[in-house]
């Protein structure tokens, strides 16, 4: 067992919740990070919610236990160290089914809540969310988590809220900040009306968007999006660049709302670049299916900064993380320029990180000291407006605005008219790529003219 305080200390801060947390190490896990690590997020995701963790235990298991997830034994060890420590709540540092909350509860008593990551991570983003969109993105995602979970959170829910009710934040506790007690007296149905409602009303957001991106690519300013781990320096990054004044703050999540600001290149171009919320390892899938309208803004960008914490331990596990949640947003077709941030925290400027192959083609820079700024500006410049990729197409004439933006911004090898169709063989910017890969060329589909 892992002891982090001591809990004489709380005795002068009643009001601070106290957690003990829970680390699974088993073969079938799919995250990145060994349990150490994972355990030591777990904790920062912790004091990020307004927690204070008093120790941690782990166990290595073939499968988990279809009751307890964990075994037996390792519940009896916990159930006296919570109780030794006073623990007010036990996290669990994996999606916990309902079964395995009912008996968990079981075992550690009424006084003691267990919630599990996705729980956790719910809550820090209730606390977060600002904006209207941002917060019916939350109680969807909360919603939609606690439906299975309804007989089981609504009745232990209901001891613990004791008054009070409202949206998103309104109700202290970690995991407790969210519904609210009025929502917790309503049935499975007044829910699924709820849920039915933040759809319509967050597809509306996503039209709105869409909308808005239309009249952004009639513009032909293109778009960057910073994309990373969370707390890897993005909105530091974004604020350097532009000289904005984006929220910073040395912890998890800090950024939930997306910021977009104007950033004036090299050359006289311009760009518009945009802030997202940080990744995570096990990022709940209820939040990505929620932040749909926002985290389309990364699918649509015509680059991605891909911001990694170099001076992190685990910063390769971390970047394929995120590599792996931009696969599940069908992002993988937008080129993606990595940017090495953080080297003045290296020990020594040419750190072990120029030797990870991932890492081979990257930029290094520091964002807090405004270090090679100038150089990620260039080869932001040059990714946008300079590198041309050869292409071979066949366009519909009914897609015209794509033969025009080929005419406008390419450059034209060759070109043959067909039947309904025309075949265009050049060079376009890097930029739009994206916008032509489905109508690459294929020979035996080409009508020529006559």
């Amino acid at each position: 067992m892992v002891l982090m305080k001591n809990i004489e200390m709380f005795e002068t801060k009643p009001k601070k919740e106290i957690a003990f947390l829970v680390g699974i190490d088993y073969p079938n896990s799919d995250q990145y990070l060994g349990v150490d690590e994972s355990l030591e997020e777990l904790e920062l995701l912790s004091k990020t919610a307004g927690l204070v963790v008093v120790g941690s235990e782990k166990q290595r298991i073939h499968s988990p236990n279809p009751a307890t997830f964990i075994g037996r034994g390792k519940v009896e060890e916990i159930k006296v160290l919570i109780d030794n420590l006073k623990a007010d709540i036990v996290i669990f540092d994996e999606e916990l089914s309902p079964r395995n909350f009912r008996e968990l509860e079981k075992e550690f008593g009424v006084k003691t809540r267990v919630i599990d990551r996705t729980t956790l991570i719910l809550d820090i983003f209730a606390q977060h969310a600002h904006t209207r969109e941002g917060q019916m993105q939350v109680e969807l995602a909360q919603y939609e988590y606690l439906l299975p979970r309804l007989t089981r959170a609504w009745s232990h829910l209901a001891r613990q809220a004791g008054g009070g009710g409202g949206r998103s934040g309104s109700v202290g506790g970690v995991g407790l900040r969210g519904p609210g007690e009025t929502q917790l007296e309503v049935d499975r149905r007044q829910i699924r009306e709820r849920i039915s409602r933040l759809k319509k009303d967050l597809e509306k957001v996503r039209d709105h968007r869409n909308r808005y991106r239309q009249n952004r690519r009639r513009s032909n300013i293109p778009v960057v999006a910073l994309v990373g781990y969370t707390n890897a320096g993005k909105s530091t990054l974004i604020n350097a660049l532009t000289h904005a004044d984006v929220y910073v703050a040395d912890q998890l999540f800090a950024t939930l709302d997306p910021t977009t600001r104007r950033l004036d290149l090299p050359g006289g171009n311009s760009v518009l670049i945009s802030d997202t919320v940080g990744f995570i390892q096990k990022l709940p899938t209820h939040l990505i299916a929620a932040f749909r309208a926002t985290l389309e803004e990364i699918a649509e960008a015509d680059l991605l900064l891909h911001v990694v914490d170099s001076s992190h331990p685990d910063a390769v596990s971390q970047w394929r993380a995120v590599m792996n949640t931009l696969k599940d947003l069908n992002a993988e077709h937008i080129p993606v320029l990595t940017v090495l941030n953080k080297i003045d925290q290296l020990k020594v400027l040419d750190d072990h990180v120029s030797l990870i192959p991932e890492f081979e083609n990257s930029i290094r820079i520091s964002a807090l000291k405004r270090i090679n700024l100038e150089e990620l500006e260039d080869v932001i410049n040059e990714s946008l407006f300079e590198r041309f990729i050869p292409i071979n197409v066949t366009i519909p004439y009914k897609n015209g605005d794509l033969i025009s933006e080929f005419h406008r911004y390419g450059r034209i090898d060759q070109i043959i008219h067909g039947i309904g169709e025309v075949n265009i063989v050049g060079k376009i910017p890097g930029r739009l790529i994206a916008d032509f890969e489905r109508f690459h060329f294929r020979e035996n589909e080409l009508n020529k003219a006559e």
